[in-house]
């Protein structure tokens, strides 16, 4: 009997040719779970480290940048002025119209009083 494999069978370089697209395969897969680029994104451009040229996820240019950033100013400006502004009803006022600041002399002054 000669010691010849199976004809019938696939080649060795086929073999190996199947290994090599299954491996790349699994690579592409595993890489594509690591980053947070939906396959959508991946039509539209993106790439790991840039981002897609149009649709919700693209790049700003600096003046919508600018103009996003004045509208999140007003935003929290306007946010402040209705919460108001919380005063300390417990806190002392000073004689300078400071609350809270006592200085050294004002503290001997009610250390007389009280003895």
């Amino acid at each position: 009997m000669p010691s010849v494999k199976n004809p019938n069978g696939p080649s060795k370089n086929r073999l190996a040719a199947r290994r090599a697209s299954v491996k790349k395969d699994r690579q592409k897969k595993s890489a594509a779970g690591k980053s947070t680029i939906t396959k959508a994104q991946t039509k539209r451009g993106a790439r790991p480290g840039i981002l897609p040229t149009s649709g919700p996820g693209r790049a700003l240019s600096a003046k919508k940048q600018k103009k996003l950033q004045r509208q999140i100013g007003y935003a929290l400006k306007r946010k402040t002025e209705a919460d108001g502004e919380v005063e300390m009803k417990d806190a002392t006022e000073s004689k300078d119209g400071k609350k809270g600041v006592t200085t050294a002399e004002e503290k001997m002054e009610v250390d007389d009083d009280i003895s």
